[in-house]
């Protein structure tokens, strides 16, 4: 997904509202689905646009020079979809997995050449033989296939007529399916490899609107990595990559569109 498409998600989603709000404003309304969260169970799909992006901590040696960070990364748009199950607990909680799939793709940038300094090794590193970076050794497109499987409770408010606000919060298991973590290349071949499964925690927060036939919610969403995705480059490979990284996070934000 680029920009305009993500743009359109938040304008629909704004159109929707507002119309919801006229039809709120309605002196003699009927409230809409009345039975519909009384529910066990409930099923639903969801489409997502993403702005991600890595926290990054360097490695004082060979991320840093000086007061210079010598690495960093470029946040994307991107989309994904997903399906919602939903348990309900009692009138104000609520248990949901939405597993979806989620597509990215960002850009790092080494700025490392002053690691030549370490040429002659170091504690942590071998000797190496200085070469000169050239653009396609400082900048990686890092492409992600997520499967994400979030675990949420939900905790909302009292039904306003056609209307209902809610915040949540969960932990998220994610598999990386292009994290090229068994690969015997490294950034040495221009291959970025970093973890395949992964941990991260997301809160979430949106008003849920009923009509006539469905259940439609916007809502916004951050999912954080708790684990450090970095893979270590291969011994022999010279530190500007990897070695400049301590530690490496994905962090997203999403806007969600859920329909019910």
């Amino acid at each position: 997904m680029n920009k305009f498409l993500l743009r359109a998600l938040v304008l629909a989603s704004v159109n929707i509202a507002v119309l919801a709000n006229a039809q709120f404003r309605t002196r003699n309304r009927m409230d809409k689905l009345e039975d519909f969260d009384e529910q066990k169970f409930s099923w639903g799909f969801y489409l997502n646009g993403n702005m991600l992006d890595y926290r990054i901590v360097l490695n004082p040696r060979y991320g840093t020079y000086g007061n210079q960070n010598l690495v960093s990364s470029k946040e994307s748009t991107s989309f994904g979809a997903g399906l919602i199950a939903k348990w309900r607990l009692n009138d104000y909680l609520d248990l949901r997995m939405e597993p979806g799939l989620q597509f990215a793709q960002r850009k790092l940038i080494f700025d490392t050449s002053y690691n030549n300094q370490y040429s002659n090794g170091t504690l942590t590193n071998d000797p190496f033989i200085p070469m000169t970076l050239t653009d396609k050794d400082r900048n990686r497109e890092v492409k992600s296939t997520l499967v994400d499987i979030p675990v949420l409770l939900e905790l909302h408010g009292q039904r306003w007529y056609n209307s209902r606000p809610y915040v949540a919060a969960g932990v998220n298991y994610i598999v990386n399916l292009q994290s090229n973590s068994d690969s015997t290349d490294d950034n040495m071949q221009q291959v970025f490899r970093s973890t395949t499964h992964n941990f991260a925690w997301s809160a979430e927060m949106g008003i849920q609107f009923y009509f006539n036939k469905f259940k439609l919610t916007p809502a916004i969403r951050g999912t954080f990595f708790m684990n450090n995705e970095i893979v270590a480059d291969n011994a022999t490979t010279p530190p500007y990559w990897a070695s400049a990284i301590s530690t490496l996070q994905t962090r997203a934000i999403m806007f969600v569109l859920k329909f019910e």
